[in-house]
């Protein structure tokens, strides 16, 4: 990656065109051909870009260009759309390059996966009494999220989702439909559990008899969330 500050003007050109006039700004050139053009502030969107597959060309400036102070043009060309970025190079401020080798990727918390952990060893939050029968339980159309006894010997099949949408209610429909053909299982009910549900999921589970659990990922991993509760 190289990264230079400079004192540029930038001009797009293609499908739309844009101008940004003369300033200091940040460049960046990464490994894979994309050049982003930052200014100090604006959070991470940059000011314009363009990303692969591209290729950017140092040029010498004509006589004109030149006799205006411009030291050398990057041109940025698309390789598919044939669009262009021309960055006119003022004055160098900073130049490095870095080698960042492979990137590992973004490791999120609070996946679905970390939520079934967690309501594994706390079945309590579904509700008093319960015991974990198993982690994803196989069927035929897929592994049920969680599956619970209750005191009485009824089955609970439990889907885990980060944001419950309809889709979530849907797959969740269907296992309470096969795993309920099963006389050692049944009756079996259910419980959608998620981070958020969105109101028409909440709907479509109460019509079909299924109960909704809002899950705390904070509380849960006991960090106080902060907040507001009754009690």
């Amino acid at each position: 990656m190289r990264l230079v500050i400079a004192r540029c003007s930038v001009d797009y050109t293609g499908r739309l065109n844009a101008h940004l006039p003369l300033a200091t700004r940040l460049l960046v050139h990464k490994g894979d051909g994309s050049l982003l053009v930052h200014s100090d502030g604006g959070s991470y969107k940059p000011l314009n870009w363009m990303s692969p597959p591209c290729r950017l060309d140092v040029e010498i400036p004509d006589a004109e260009s030149a006799a205006a102070g411009v030291l050398e043009h990057w041109r940025v060309t698309h390789a598919k759309s044939g669009d262009a970025l021309l960055v006119r190079i003022y004055e160098v401020l900073h130049d490095t390059s870095h080698e960042l080798g492979l990137d590992p990727g973004l490791q999120k918390d609070g996946v679905e996966a970390d939520l079934q952990r967690l309501l594994a060893e706390q079945v309590d939050v579904i509700g008093d009494g319960l015991t974990l029968v198993r982690r994803e339980y196989p069927t035929a159309i897929g592994p049920v999220d969680l599956l619970l006894r209750d005191p009485e010997g009824g089955t609970i099949a439990v889907e885990v989702k980060r944001r419950g949408d309809i889709d979530g209610v849907e797959q969740l429909t269907r296992y309470l439909e096969l795993l309920g053909r099963d006389p050692h299982l049944a009756p079996v009910t259910g419980v959608f559990a998620a981070q958020e549900i969105k109101p028409q999921a909440k709907v479509l589970a109460t019509d079909r008899g299924i109960r909704c659990v809002t899950l705390d990922y904070e509380g849960m991993k006991g960090i106080e969330s902060g907040a507001p509760r009754l009690f």
